[in-house]
């Protein structure tokens, strides 16, 4: 256990397997994570620095969006696939003083680090797992703006959008409710998170998970690694592929996707009644009995007994006028906080 996590348990939180998984009171916590101000530790999550001359370069060669684009003012999320085209991660990327931040599932961190180090061959770059040495917060509320720019100079106005202070970096998170992901470090987390905590109710990661959800944003786990081509958990609508920077690895495989026409498939966010069980990365989802699966669960997030939120690839004529279960719990379709691009035919 990190010395910041033993500072969180003396704020209350539970710690399973390396994780916060809640401050004592999970129900409350997910009730409040849908009605009031939250915040949360995001140290369940990967951060990789990546330096070096032929930092850009290399990265270029590697992800699915465009790396010359980040100036220290902007961030922007970037697939990582097979050359098949299949996703292995998901990034959020951002350039800061220097460095380029690779932030993904903390469960792939080392195999991901490991597979880019593979890579890189000659070329000037080093890469690093920085996980502990960045303390990560986030923080949601229909006020949150306004909450943060009484603690900071400037809080970012557009989404992705990055601000720089003495004592931390501040990015604004994609969705309806305003969101944003705090850096700072060890030295600032304690006093920092402390401040929060008298404007925002500390939750687990199953109150993030249920933000990100709701903000419509993937997630590649173990069990879902190759699952996807990046369109299937919308990668596109989300802003995280450029189909003008050129060559990358699976780059082939994807611009067929997009050029050809009609994706077939795509990730839509779902409601599950209270039920026992909340369904896992990979399980799949079915319309009738008997009948083949029409996709399968890209995230979940909820605790037993509660309604569960669900983002759910499958073929998108599945989720029209049918019913989709998962364990034959009717999932029902929420709107999207965002567009699917037009088809092309």
């Amino acid at each position: 256990m990190t010395q910041w996590q033993e500072f969180l348990q003396s704020r209350g939180a539970s710690v399973v397997d390396g994780r916060i998984h809640d401050f004592g009171a999970p129900a409350k916590e997910l009730a409040a994570t849908r009605h009031d101000h939250v915040m949360a530790d995001l140290s369940h999550l990967g951060l990789l620095q990546v330096d070096g001359e032929d930092a850009v370069t290399f990265l270029q060669g590697q992800l699915t969006n465009d790396i010359n684009l980040l100036n220290g003012s902007t961030s922007h999320y970037a697939g990582y696939c097979t050359a098949k085209g299949r996703l292995l991660a998901l990034f959020l990327v951002f350039a800061h003083e220097g460095h380029i931040h690779l932030q993904l599932n903390g469960s792939l961190l080392e195999p991901i680090l490991k597979r880019l180090k593979m890579y890189v061959l000659r070329s000037k770059v080093v890469i690093q797992d920085v996980s502990t040495n960045i303390v990560r917060i986030g923080v949601a509320g229909s006020n949150s703006e306004a909450i943060l720019g009484a603690m900071f100079e400037f809080v970012p106005k557009e989404i992705h959008g990055i601000s720089t202070q003495e004592n931390a970096t501040l990015i604004r998170l994609p969705g309806t409710l305003p969101r944003f992901e705090i850096f700072t470090a060890q030295d600032n987390a304690q006093e920092l998170w402390q401040e929060l905590e008298q404007h925002f109710d500390p939750v687990g990661q199953t109150g993030w998970d249920w933000l990100e959800i709701e903000a419509g944003i993937p997630e590649i786990y173990p069990a879902t690694q190759e699952a996807f081509v990046p369109q299937m958990v919308n990668l596109d609508a989300l802003g995280g592929i450029n189909f003008k920077k050129g060559c990358y690895t699976g780059q082939e495989i994807v611009a067929r996707t997009h050029y050809l026409g009609k994706v077939k498939r795509r990730s839509l966010i779902g409601s599950l009644p209270a039920a026992d069980q909340i369904p896992a990365p990979g399980d799949e989802v079915f319309v009738g009995e008997g009948e083949a699966a029409v996709g399968q669960v890209v995230r979940s997030s909820g605790i037993a007994g509660t309604e569960g939120r669900v983002l759910v690839e499958l073929r998108q004529e599945a989720s029209e006028g049918k019913t989709v279960s998962w364990h034959q719990q009717p999932i029902t379709w929420l709107p999207m906080p965002y567009p699917f691009p037009p088809d092309r035919k």
